[in-house]
C-alpha cells in the first residue's frame, strides 16, 4: 500500500495494505497474475492499482522492474526478490529458485519510510551537503538500505533521498512501534532531514487507524 503520497510521490509504503478486504486483495493479486501470464512475462515486476472506497479497482501500469518498495514484500513473504530475479535472468525457474513457491504466505506487517535530506519546514527544499554525522538504527526487526555514511556529501544535482528504512512486525502496530524507535535512534547531522514530519504521519490517528488514501498527506 503506497496510499502515504505528497504531491504523487511516496513517501510510506506497507504491506498488506490494511484497509483492504480478503476479497478486494485476492481480485489484485488474480489480476496482477492474469496481467503478466497474458504476455508470457518472465521476470521481477510490479503491477500498480488504484481502490476506491468501494473496492472498486482499476489498473493503473506495471513497471517492468523491482520498485523501490520492494524490500516490504520481501519482508513479509520472505523472499529475496532481487536474487530471484537475477537467477531468472540466469536461465533458472522459479520453482527451481523457490521450491515452495505455490505454498507461499504472508506473515506480519512491514513498513518503509523514504529518508531525505529535505526541510519540510520550508516546502521540502532539498538540503545539499556534507553529513557531518550519520547513524543508523541497529534495532531488532529493521532493516536500513542506506548510501550515506559520515563524510558522504548530498550533492546538488541528484534526488536527496538518503536511505530507505524498513521495519517489521508480528502486525502493523508492532511495525509501527518498531519503526517510531527505528527513526528515534536515527542520527543525521549538517543536513536537515525528514524524520520528524515521519514520525508525525506515523503518529496520526487516521495513520495508526488504517485509514490512509492517496489525499492523505494533502487533507492534513
Amino acid at each position: 500500500d503506497c496510499s502515504s503520497q505528497r504531491r504523487h510521490q511516496k513517501v510510506i509504503e506497507e504491506a498488506p495494505a490494511s484497509n483492504l478486504s480478503e476479497q478486494a486483495r485476492r481480485r489484485l493479486w488474480k489480476a496482477a497474475i492474469d496481467l503478466a501470464s497474458s504476455v508470457k512475462y518472465e521476470s521481477a515486476g510490479t503491477c500498480e492499482f488504484l481502490v476506491d472506497a468501494k473496492e472498486n479497482i482499476f489498473f493503473l501500469e506495471m513497471n517492468t522492474r523491482l520498485q523501490v518498495e520492494h524490500p516490504v514484500t520481501e519482508l513479509v513473504w520472505s523472499v529475496d526478490l532481487v536474487a530471484a530475479q537475477i537467477e531468472i535472468a540466469n536461465g533458472k525457474k522459479l520453482s527451481e529458485i523457490i521450491p515452495h513457491v505455490d505454498h507461499l504466505s504472508a506473515r506480519g506487517h512491514a513498513i518503509e519510510v523514504r529518508i531525505y535530506a529535505e526541510d519540510p519546514a520550508k516546502g521540502f527544499m532539498p538540503q545539499p551537503g556534507e553529513l557531518t554525522t550519520v547513524q543508523w538504527p541497529r534495532d531488532s526487526f529493521v532493516r536500513v538500505d542506506y548510501g550515506y555514511e559520515t563524510g558522504s556529501v548530498v550533492p546538488i544535482f541528484y534526488d536527496a533521498q538518503l536511505a530507505k528504512i524498513i521495519a517489521f512486525g508480528m502486525n502493523r502496530e508492532h511495525a509501527r512501534k518498531n519503526m517510531l524507535n527505528a527513526l528515534g535512534s536515527t542520527v543525521i547531522e549538517g543536513v536537515r532531514w525528514n524524520g520528524a514530519y515521519l514520525r508525525d504521519i506515523l503518529n496520526h490517528a487516521e495513520f495508526v487507524q488504517g485509514r490512509v488514501t492517496t489525499q492523505f498527506l494533502g487533507e492534513k
